[in-house]
């Protein structure tokens, strides 16, 4: 009897979803990727990952304080390119400026808390969301929150290692790769519009 690969999908999946590393998921290593549980070369992410973008109703980018907040050398340019970015895709922007909860409530039209990103989702009816700039405890906490509640397709583009709760992740991002996957959207929009 051979046992399937887990494969991180769209949700619902359930109350409590299973941490994707607890069912054997590996992070990616520099040059490589996760689709949906499985690693493969960086270069087949970022064509799914622009297809992913290209073909959503309504996607949305997640910036993190990591990259909203001018802390480091280079984090301003980032987060312009991060912005061309998305505004190519033809996405919104609802940033994550800090992770303190927001309680009674939080306004989902304007902003999304780690601790309560399904209702945001939900609230913005989005199907697509990138997570970029989120620490990497309070993307997986987020994301697997996500898979477990909504049926939003997540990425993240991660600058560390990877985060193996999203359906695509990316590691180690930095300018160079923003650069390449913002080319291989404007190609492919352009052939789209052809």
């Amino acid at each position: 009897m051979s046992i399937t690969p887990y494969r991180v999908l769209v949700g619902p999946e359930g109350y409590l979803p299973p941490a994707a590393a607890s069912r054997g998921v590996l992070l990616p290593e520099k040059g490589e990727a996760l689709i949906e549980g499985a690693i493969v070369p960086e270069e087949e992410a970022m064509q799914a990952i622009a297809t992913k973008l290209l073909s959503a109703k309504n996607p949305f980018f997640f910036p993190g304080p990591q990259l909203l907040w001018d802390w480091k050398e280079g984090v301003a340019q980032k987060a312009q390119a991060v912005k061309r970015l998305a505004d190519l895709a033809g996405a919104r922007v609802i940033p994550m400026p800090d992770y303190r909860p927001k309680y009674p409530m939080i306004n989902p039209a304007v902003e999304i808390n780690p601790n309560h990103p399904n209702l945001t989702i939900w609230h913005n009816k989005i199907d697509l969301c990138v997570f970029i700039g989120v620490h990497c405890h309070y993307a997986n906490m987020a994301l697997k929150i996500i898979r477990g509640g909504t049926s939003c397709y997540t990425v993240a583009l991660c600058g560390e290692a990877g985060h193996e709760d999203a359906m695509i992740s990316l590691c180690c991002m930095g300018m160079p790769e923003l650069a390449k996957l913002t080319e291989i959207i404007r190609t492919m929009k352009g052939e789209q519009a052809a």
